[in-house]
């Protein structure tokens, strides 16, 4: 077999510059430029308005030049054909087996350090480096020496991971953190396995900072003392796993009720456990629609009600309203004994406890679980998460296990020591105040980009508590994959972290305009779609003026 490339082809340094978007465009005639409120902080005014482009549809001119404009718009219209006059039914998730909740939120790498500066893409050299010929496993020496070394190929693999954590804009990852003290421990196989109070036989583990991480966790969330138990999971999902599992054990023959822009690892819990579900629709900004809520309740009282809240929805960073839910639950006459409530905390439950004046998220409220990501926030180098649950609840999973020597109370058998020292070493490092400065950066930086997108007469929302900056769907796939944008339909949205800059923000804000006026914009691919719904004005703000045909108010 022909060699790929000469080893010393790859040792040189990568000089290529950021590819720059294609250039201007006419801009479109009729985009008018709405008025923008430069709101602060405090008062979160969502001040953008939904704009469409007047004959409803992309120029001819545009699509012949961008192909993937047309491509993109006739794969959305497919996807939404099928979702027509779903929005406003409760679906009943048992019987219906269509796709719910929302898309993934994990990303495909992982990165330290995103720094302020963008790095240059991969050489072609490089990208031939990482070719799946280049990275195949040899079983020969002679296939061995065809291909490229391992060094060279982690360096450009190195390369490849700094470009992409500095273009990062569309999930909720923290990539600004420093774990190098912790370097030493990775030649150690750090394995919690069992529970993480009851000590198996196998010794090397972290125990002492896993139940450090659920003790912080638990005084947060204000957990009555000696009455929580919790664990560090791989992740959200294993959370709302676990949480849920619970719930069906204490009601067997309960229901579970949560949003249709609910993550979509609830759903699985009610695939995996053979729960019935009840999918209800959602008002425009994305929180649980509270009266459907409360008339299915009412329409199922025999059964109990296992209900899932969602501390920030996956694309529009909305937070269910706890307090009107449980009013809700006491309306009804619904006692204690008949409900289970769990909080999908993701990524907003480790930032609305720093937020002034937030909607408390506590245990001394009638909370069962919650499941809240560790890598998110607090940046992590592997995804992580907490599991926190009253620990009554816990002993309906409990069964002792010989071999560990422990009991089984977790998901997983085998866990991750790692995770649980990394979000013991970032708590530890960053501190009440730290994660606080965090969380203010985020929201603020937020507002300024929802103030740059608004300027340029894009369409762009921002819930309140939220760092999710909503926005209308590019129309060029190219510019979508470079700064990693998770679309839902005719909307995108970027996560505002830590690592994200204003010098970032002003960077991809001239990139989306220089697309807008190449491409053209997106109109409505239905009516109710995700991008009508940011012309609600149940969202709020001044200067509300939508422009076409298409209505404003949905709901």
């Amino acid at each position: 077999m022909a060699t790929y490339i000469a080893r010393n082809l790859f040792r040189r340094a990568a000089t290529s510059s950021v590819r720059r978007s294609t250039t201007h465009a006419n801009s479109l005639a009729n985009a008018s430029l709405l008025p923008s409120s430069l709101s602060t902080l405090s008062a979160r005014f969502k001040s953008t308005n939904a704009v469409i482009n007047d004959d409803h549809s992309l120029d001819h001119e545009d699509a012949a030049t961008n192909p993937d404009a047309t491509t993109i718009a006739d794969s959305i219209t497919a996807t939404a054909t099928a979702s027509d006059d779903k929005d406003e039914v409760v679906n009943d998730y048992t019987s219906d087996k269509s796709r719910s909740g929302t898309p993934s939120p994990w990303a495909v790498f992982d990165a330290w350090g995103a720094g302020s500066d963008i790095v240059p893409p991969l050489s072609t050299e490089e990208e031939s480096v990482l070719s799946t010929p280049s990275v195949r496993i040899p079983m020969t020496e002679e296939e061995r020496a065809e291909l490229p070394d391992e060094a060279d190929i982690l360096k450009a693999y190195d390369h490849q991971l700094k470009n992409k954590s500095s273009v990062h804009f569309g999930y909720p990852y923290n990539l600004m953190y420093n774990h190098s003290e912790l370097y030493e421990f990775m030649k150690y196989t750090i394995n919690n396995l069992g529970d993480p109070y009851i000590t198996s036989n196998y010794g090397v583990h972290s125990r002492q900072f896993e139940c450090s991480v659920i003790d912080y966790f638990a005084d947060l969330l204000k957990c009555p003392k000696d009455g929580y138990w919790g664990y560090v999971t791989t992740c959200g999902t294993e959370g709302n796993l676990h949480g849920i599992l619970l719930a069906r054990e204490c009601h067997p023959d309960g229901i579970l009720y949560t949003s249709q822009e609910t993550h979509y690892s609830v759903f699985k819990a009610a695939k995996y456990y053979r729960m019935d579900a009840k999918s209800i629709p959602t008002l425009p900004m994305g929180e649980i629609d509270y009266d459907l809520l409360a008339a299915e309740i009412n329409k199922n009282r025999d059964r109990p009600v296992i209900m899932n809240v969602n501390i920030g929805t996956t694309v529009k960073g909305a937070v269910d309203n706890l307090d009107r839910i449980l009013r809700i639950l006491k309306n009804l006459n619904i006692p204690r004994e008949r409900f289970h409530i769990h909080l999908d905390g993701a990524l907003f439950a480790m930032m609305m406890p720093f937020v002034d004046y937030a909607p408390e998220i506590s245990f001394q409220k009638p909370i069962d679980s919650i499941a809240i990501s560790g890598h998110k926030m607090l940046g992590c180098p592997m995804p992580c998460g907490i599991a926190l649950a009253r620990k009554e609840h816990v002993k309906k999973v409990e069964q002792r296990i010989d071999y560990l020597n422990s009991v089984d109370t977790t998901i997983m058998g085998s866990r991750n020591g790692q995770a649980a020292l990394y979000l013991w070493y970032s708590l530890r490092k960053k501190g009440v105040d730290g994660i606080k400065r965090d969380v203010v950066h985020c929201m603020e930086t937020a507002c300024y980009l929802r103030d740059k997108i608004t300027e340029e007469g894009m369409s762009c929302r921002l819930n309140d508590l939220s760092s999710t900056v909503v926005l209308e769907r590019p129309m060029d796939d190219k510019f979508i994959k470079r700064w990693q944008l998770a679309c839902e339909e005719d909307i995108a949205h970027v996560v505002v972290m830590p690592n994200i800059t204003r010098q970032k923000i002003d960077k991809f804000v001239e990139e989306l305009v220089e697309c807008k006026n190449t491409y053209g914009r997106i109109s409505p691919v239905r009516e109710g779609s995700p991008l009508n719904k940011l012309a609600c004005s149940s969202w709020g703000g001044a200067g509300f003026s939508p422009v076409g045909d298409y209505p404003s108010d949905l709901h």
